[in-house]
């Protein structure tokens, strides 16, 4: 759209305000790529992609930014090049990297106007609602799933977070040892003692195989266990299969036999139907081997204060999805069950819902109408529901206010600057927190979920701050144990500034930054927005939850749409369902009506 048409549309003053914005786009995929377009169309000044992935073939059929030559290559850098060819002067800048690497800190985000969420990744969606809670800047959470689509906007102390809403935890593949020694009750009064020897029994095994990653018995140690010594101690337990058929173990010895004339490289091409058994086992065992290669390789490269490595199950990497494949496979041969083709296990094990082009366009729009009330500072109806229904289908619902349990968006934050050659954590403690602040004894300090400190684990009181992994721009959490406080503090979340120039004699290793206020916890009794021009701001009823974690286009949370064909929004004022964009203050006036579209 040609400059002119943008400022007659919008104003002059909301089209110099997109002009100046420095924006951040995380996710190249199907919205990512509809969004880019739109946002460098719509004359964004300065426009930052971020995506870990590369193209597959796949992704060609709805992330239309991608040609077949582009395969292999990274989405975010092939997006910018062609992202430049829509508006040549645009100011594009792309990172092939993962947004929850350390060099993209909290810092980093403030240097945003808005963010743009296109994920398909729980752990990156909650990685970046927190940093932009904590960096205060505008997040628009999006995902489409089939013919349905949403739109939610994001601001610290006005609306939800994403995690005011409880999301499903992923499994681990490769995950932290379970090794601790405090992870079975041995006392007397602990139970059964027959129950107490299996579980010891069978954490020594898990031991002995996690020991043996990468000697040439690995593969079978864990084949072994898996489909013989634990299906014949099932078997074993005749109760259960009265009225069934038991399971049969697999033999390694009678599958090496089957398998020796196959070639690895011809059954990782078959994809449309199941494999054989011995063509399982094969890539049960190569794909094993790679994945135990890649995880060794990343304990290698752990820093000691970095958590243990976890390798996720990714529908698009090739290794998981093989060993995810011919597991299911063996061990639907165990219990008699059909097993499915590498591409069937894809789709049920990514959690894919088919994608509708048309589906990740209308919501790329939606998120750019919705930066537009951002910028503006008018959140009424930010809330934004894309439906295949009777009547309308696109609906809107005014935004909830932060609920007072979510440890995420109720955290206050705030910044320590210190000197990373003196100052250690009982510096924290003592002349932040207890003098600055005020805080009783009763705390405790994480790092991530590492418990650094509390009254009773004193340990790392001398140690100085980078021992604990507290560099520049990491994070402490501080959490109020009062017990004789009736309204302890919200949480409070400390980012590490080091500090560049000489201390002085009398300065202090560690002080804050910028003074903080630190509410109480708030009431768990949330009321919901304002009223506004446009009539009261309901809140959300009791909304149904939705499967999330689609390929690149999913719900972004457990909200769907309350509104039913033919039934008039209950918020939508004098609209009657009609598109309200701008309101009659004029082309620069700020429209806060809901977006509807009726048949």
């Amino acid at each position: 759209m040609p400059g002119s048409s943008i400022k007659r549309s919008l104003g002059v003053e909301l089209t110099r305000t997109i002009q100046e914005s420095r924006v951040l786009l995380v996710g190249a995929g199907g919205i990512g790529c509809e969004l880019l377009k739109n946002l460098v169309l719509t004359g964004f000044g300065e426009i930052h992609i971020i995506d870990l992935d590369t193209i597959d073939l796949s992704n060609l059929n709805r992330q239309f930014l991608f040609r077949h030559e582009h395969i292999k290559k990274p989405k975010a850098l092939v997006a910018k090049e062609v992202a430049h060819k829509f508006q040549p002067k645009a100011k594009l800048e792309a990172y092939h990297a993962n947004i929850m690497d350390k060099q993209f800190n909290v810092h980093w985000f403030q240097s945003f106007t808005i963010v743009f969420n296109a994920l398909d990744n729980l752990a990156a969606r909650r990685h970046v609602n927190h940093m932009c809670l904590a960096a205060s800047v505008p997040l628009i959470e999006s995902g489409t799933t089939g013919f349905n689509g949403q739109v939610q906007v994001i601001e610290k102390g006005k609306t939800e977070c994403y995690d005011c809403n409880p999301k499903e935890v992923q499994s681990e593949l490769f995950g932290e040892s379970e090794d601790n020694p405090g992870v079975f009750d041995t006392s007397e009064n602990a139970g059964n003692e027959h129950e107490i020897a299996e579980l010891q029994r069978e954490k020594k095994d898990l031991k002995e195989i996690r020991e043996s990653m990468g000697s040439d018995d690995f593969s079978y140690k864990v084949f072994d266990k898996v489909f013989r010594k634990d299906i014949e101690r099932l078997s074993g337990m005749k109760d259960m299969w009265k009225e069934r058929n038991p399971p049969n173990a697999l033999s390694w010895d009678q599958l090496t036999e089957q398998s020796s004339p196959l070639d690895s490289k011809t059954i990782v091409k078959v994809d449309q139907r199941p494999w054989s058994q011995p063509e399982a086992f094969i890539m049960f065992k190569e794909s094993l081997d790679l994945l135990s290669k890649r995880f060794q390789a990343l304990q290698e490269t752990k820093a000691s204060e970095d958590p243990e490595p976890v390798l996720e199950f990714d529908k698009d990497d090739e290794d998981t999805l093989d060993f995810v494949t011919a597991t299911a496979i063996l061990r639907s041969a165990i219990f008699d069950i059909e097993p499915k083709s590498k591409f069937d296990t894809k789709q049920m094990a990514g959690n894919i819902i088919p994608a509708i082009a048309t589906t990740n366009a209308m919501t790329a729009g939606l998120c750019v109408l919705q930066a537009f009330k951002v910028l503006q500072g008018a959140l009424s109806n930010a809330m934004v529901f894309l439906e295949k229904s009777g009547a309308r289908a696109i609906n809107t619902e005014p935004l909830n206010p932060p609920k007072g349990d979510c440890t995420v968006c109720s955290a206050a934050t705030g910044y320590v600057v210190v000197d990373t050659k003196r100052a250690t954590l009982n510096n924290i403690v003592e002349d932040v927190l207890q003098s600055e602040l005020g805080y009783g004894e009763e705390i405790s300090i994480l790092k991530d979920s590492a418990l650094m400190y509390d009254p009773d684990f004193e340990e790392n009181l001398s140690k100085k701050l980078p021992e604990l992994g507290f560099t520049n721009g990491a994070s402490i959490i501080v959490v109020d144990e009062d017990d004789q406080d009736q309204d302890p503090r919200a949480n409070l979340e400390l980012f590490i500034v080091e500090r560049t120039e000489p201390a002085t004699g009398d300065e202090k290793p560690a002080s804050l930054k910028d003074p903080i206020t630190i509410a109480r916890k708030p009431k768990t009794n949330q009321q919901p927005l304002p009223e506004d021009d446009n009539g009261p701001a309901n809140g959300l009823v009791n909304p149904a939850k939705r499967k999330r974690e689609g390929e690149d286009e999913d719900l972004t949370n457990g909200h769907v749409a309350k509104k039913i064909a033919g039934e008039p929004p209950s918020n939508s004022g004098g609209n009657n369902g009609v598109i309200v964009i701008d309101d009659e203050e004029g082309a620069g006036g700020k429209g806060e009506g809901a977006i509807l579209i009726d048949d």
